[in-house]
């Protein structure tokens, strides 16, 4: 529920509030006490004055009101917020200025300001211990990247609901999405476990009464910290003119006793809305509710405002894509229809056909074609007789318009006899003298919707004056719709008007018998035939290419895609060492190591590495992998890992000219010859290197096994400035499918990964998990909830997970060590049973130590 004031800043004019949807709205002079209000006439002489100001600032209105401004708060800070009231003017949005020495002294504050009528409204908000975010607005980019990976509203919804939450710290966060009748529906919610949920109900439009989606509309977001608190006076209530202080655009300003008691009767304490706007209209909101007192201070609140802007944005380029999608299969329908109507056979004989490709764009259970007084028809429909009355009744509609109801009956009382056979119907009419149709018709569905609430309770009386009470109870409340259909979506409206524009073409193809227009359509549809074998000619040619080119190194569909799973992962491992560099050179060791891990197991000690390590440059790094990998491959296939005995000596050196020459020695493995063909793996080993770094490539396929030299040039290749150590630790990446926890800890305070790490426990099978970003609140998460595993952060800011780490041995529960330092050492010194993530890490590596820590215990 929104809150509406009490006077309309445009006109000045008293807002009858007394029948507002069943439900009066309105607002007090009150704020609310996590801030202070003080109003200026334009000569910055204050008019109107909180109470708590007192208290909160030192402002007394009694010594105050009356007396400029500049006597009370520093004039820097009057220069700023003049500066901001010069743009507000130009705009109905507060200016804000953040962590501000408002008072002089060393207490920050967090300050709103906006015009209101003749007077400026400053609201300033404490800083104290409320929460803030270290990231800032930078967190809302990749926020919003995330949303860019969805295809579906719904998807989109879910994750914005993840994203506010994440932000705002609810417990529950809603996406309330309103209806064509202005009922809402909660289209996503994320929530603590144990909430009872509130996905899928609808809530009658009395709930947000016009005027409060009005008010939505202007105030993007409204917080309640404390449903509970007590409000702070403004005085004077009215001015010298007897007009109160219109608080309309007022961050702090309280709230309806009636909107206080329907959050309590929910157990809810705390609440947040969020607009969502789409063209300027109200699309939406989202729904935040805390079941304890929350307090968002007003620097992360604007970071939620900006997020739901670009939230917008997306919600509009979704509706716009899908309305692109529903024109141009329009455009499609009309071109095949345009197509039939051309044959020589005519619309009746392809009437199946066509009723088909309607059936594809607007879904219909009976169709009808009529047409001189000829009538075709098929699936549901009514007999003639029935039929000729709806003719009848149809023509008295529009005849430029397409009819449409999906309760046909309540227009045509007569179709009550067939309602079980019909019940809505979408007419469209294909001709003006005499009228011709085409009529789709949707079978009956006892709708069973789930509303919060009956929507038709009356009015009665409650502890607030005789108004609509909130209900009590949110169970699911089931209402029944008789006699109705399916609704006629506004898309399938948009595509009968175009259908029927269409149709009135295709009508008028028919009469013309003429031969050259036959003839014409019949050139077409031969260019329309050439141009599509052509381009289906050339896309087999495309195919032909990449099956040929994989068709030597795989036997089987499942081989190649694991060679080309492979050589994916080669190059991601690649540009992990790149990324965890910050894109400079990396070691060719640590490339190697990287690689043979997912090969090697516990063949280790079959992989001499010597030399001195070097860095490649992060251009050289993919290609280098790709080789690496392609010979670890072959190795493992034909070469020295393929029986018991093999070994590979891989020695790096440098040359006169200071490039890098890599040597990798085969023995032991079994008899060696030369291929008879050049596979695509092959190729990649002999020809990467020269090609793409214009360096050497030398294959020697001995008889006691492969013997191959590369040479990368100098200007890839740095000295490493530590010598590495040369002992290989080799962990397999080819881990089977293990347990899977059904409830983990996630002990992470960085909101981006934390997101991601929960979406892969998600898709690794985890049924539920939970995040938490300090110390203190995983602690606090341990005393409530039972977990079978948690990852850990190292380091968490200013702390470490150390203690949780105590407690989680303490209580047998397995751990996971994540860092994105590489400076675990403490930890797994304390304790060397829990595997260690380094970041980034992703599913594959969460997997595998998942299955490693729950198999060891």
């Amino acid at each position: 529920m929104a809150l509406m004031p009490q006077h309309d800043p445009q006109t000045r004019q008293p807002i009858d509030l007394t029948n507002c949807d069943r439900e009066p709205i309105h607002i007090l002079g009150n704020v609310q006490p996590f801030g202070c209000l003080i109003a200026v006439s334009r000569d910055w002489i204050v008019t109107h004055l909180s109470t708590n100001a007192k208290n909160m600032i030192g402002l007394d209105p009694e010594h105050v009101i009356g007396t400029p401004i500049a006597d009370h708060l520093p004039k820097d800070v009057l220069h700023s917020l003049r500066s901001r009231l010069q743009i507000a003017a130009y705009s109905e949005t507060p200016s804000r200025l953040f962590n501000v020495k408002a008072l002089g002294d060393d207490r920050l504050f967090d300050i709103a300001a906006h015009q209101s009528g003749t007077n400026w409204v400053i609201e300033l908000e404490p800083k104290g211990e409320i929460e803030t975010t270290p990231d800032g607005v930078w967190s809302v980019q990749p926020l919003v990247a995330r949303l860019r990976r969805h295809d579906s509203i719904k998807r989109l919804a879910m994750e914005g609901a993840q994203a506010i939450r994440a932000m705002s710290g609810f417990d529950r966060v809603m996406v309330y999405q309103f209806n064509e009748d202005h009922s809402g529906s909660v289209i996503a919610e994320i929530k603590q476990p144990g909430m009872e949920p509130y996905l899928g109900l609808r809530y009658p439009a009395t709930d947000i009464p016009k005027q409060a989606r009005e008010m939505y509309k202007r105030s993007v977001l409204r917080l309640i910290a404390d449903v509970d608190a007590e409000v702070s006076p403004i005085v004077p209530e009215l001015n010298a003119e007897g007009q109160p202080l219109d608080l309309s655009l007022s961050v702090t300003r309280a709230v309806s006793p009636i909107h206080l008691e329907y959050l309590r009767n929910m157990g809810v304490q705390a609440s947040m809305s969020v607009s969502i706007l789409k063209d300027g209209e109200l699309w939406g909101l989202f729904a935040c509710h805390h079941r304890t007192p929350r307090v968002v201070d007003y620097e992360k609140r604007t970071m939620i405002e900006l997020y739901a802007q670009l939230f917008n944005y997306e919600i509009a380029l979704k509706d716009s894509e899908q309305s692109r999608q529903e024109a141009e299969d329009a455009k499609e329908l009309h071109d095949r229809l345009m197509t039939r109507a051309a044959d020589h056979h005519g619309f009746a004989k392809n009437f199946e056909i066509i009723s088909e490709e309607i059936r594809q764009v607007i879904p219909f259970d009976g169709i009808i074609f009529y047409s001189d007084d000829r009538i075709m028809r098929l699936g549901s429909t009514p007999d003639d007789d029935q039929f000729m009355a709806l003719i009848r009744f149809l023509n008295t509609t529009a005849a430029s318009n397409v009819f449409a109801s999906e309760a046909l009956s309540e227009r045509h009382p007569p179709a009550a006899d067939y309602a079980n056979e019909v019940a809505g119907v979408m007419a469209l009419p294909i001709s003006r003298h005499p009228r011709d149709y085409i009529v789709l018709f949707r079978r009956e569905v006892a709708q069973s919707v789930k509303w919060a609430g009956n929507p038709e309770k009356p009015v009665e009386a409650g502890p607030n004056g005789a108004r609509l009470t909130p209900r009590k109870s949110f169970e699911a409340w089931q209402q029944i719709v008789k006699g109705q259909s399916t609704p006629w979506t506004k898309s399938e409206r948009n595509a009968a008007e175009a259908l029927r524009i269409t149709l009135i073409e295709v009508v008028l193809k028919l009469s013309d018998a003429a031969a050259i227009a036959r003839k014409q359509s019949a050139d077409k549809q031969d260019l329309l035939i050439a141009e599509l074998n052509h381009r289906v000619r050339n896309i087999l040619n495309l195919i032909q290419g990449l099956v040929r080119q994989g068709r030597d190194d795989a036997l089987s569909t499942e081989a190649y895609t694991r060679e080309l799973g492979g050589r994916i992962h080669a190059l991601a491992r690649a540009h992990d060492l790149i990324t965890a560099e910050n894109w400079s050179p990396t070691s060719v060791k640590e490339l190697v190591e990287l690689e043979v891990a997912a090969f090697l197991s516990d063949k280790a000690d079959r992989l001499h590495l010597d030399g001195d390590d070097v860095l490649l440059a992060p251009e050289a790094m993919t290609t280098i992998a790709l080789v690496i990998h392609e010979l670890v491959t072959n190795s493992t296939k034909h070469g020295a890992l393929s029986n018991e005995t093999g070994v590979i000596n891989l020695d790096l050196s440098r040359d006169d000219r200071k490039a890098l020459v890599v040597d990798w020695t085969e023995t032991g493995g079994p008899a060696v010859t030369a291929p008879s063909r050049r596979g695509f793996g092959s190729t990649i080993i002999e020809r990467s290197i020269p090609f793409e770094l214009k360096g050497e490539a030398e294959l020697n396929y001995r008889l006691t096994g492969l013997h191959a030299r590369f040479v990368i040039p100098e200007r890839y290749v740095s000295d490493a400035k530590v010598q590495r150590k040369e002992t290989l630790e080799i962990v397999t990446s080819d881990t089977e499918d293990g347990p899977v926890p059904s409830h983990v800890l996630v002990v992470e305070d960085n909101m981006i990964i934390a997101l991601d790490v929960t979406d892969s426990l998600t898709e690794l099978g985890v049924e539920a998990s939970q995040v938490a970003s300090s110390v203190t609140e995983a602690l606090s998460l341990l005393d409530k909830e039972a977990f079978d595993l948690a990852l850990l952060d190292v380091n968490l800011g200013a702390e470490t997970s150390i203690q949780i780490a105590e407690r989680l041995q303490k209580d047998g529960i397995p751990f996971i060590l994540a860092t994105g330092y590489g400076g675990a050492n403490e930890l797994a010194r304390r304790y060397p049973d829990a595997p260690i993530l380094s970041k980034p890490f992703g599913s594959d590596k969460l997997k595998q130590a998942m299955t490693r820590i729950l198999l060891e215990k």
